[in-house]
């Protein structure tokens, strides 16, 4: 399994997870050819699994570790 983030295959927020709908933050590429959506919290749960069976991930969790507009330490 590879791990990248490609710039033309950025998740966009209309990109939903395919579990529950939420905003998706991981895409994975299966072996049999298909595609899985995952918010964070399902990459995680389903984690061990979907390395298993995934061939490439793209894996933007980085993303919600700072949101646009929130303070930094020393800017308050």
């Amino acid at each position: 399994m590879t791990t990248a983030t490609a710039p033309s295959a950025a998740l966009t927020a209309e990109d939903r997870c395919d579990r529950c709908g939420a905003q998706a933050y991981l895409r994975v590429e299966l072996q049999s050819g298909g595609e899985l959506l995952f918010c964070a919290h399902h990459a995680r749960e389903h984690g061990d699994k979907l390395k298993e069976v995934a061939t490439t991930v793209v894996d933007e969790t980085h993303k919600l570790s700072r949101t646009p507009g929130s303070a930094t330490d020393g800017e308050r």
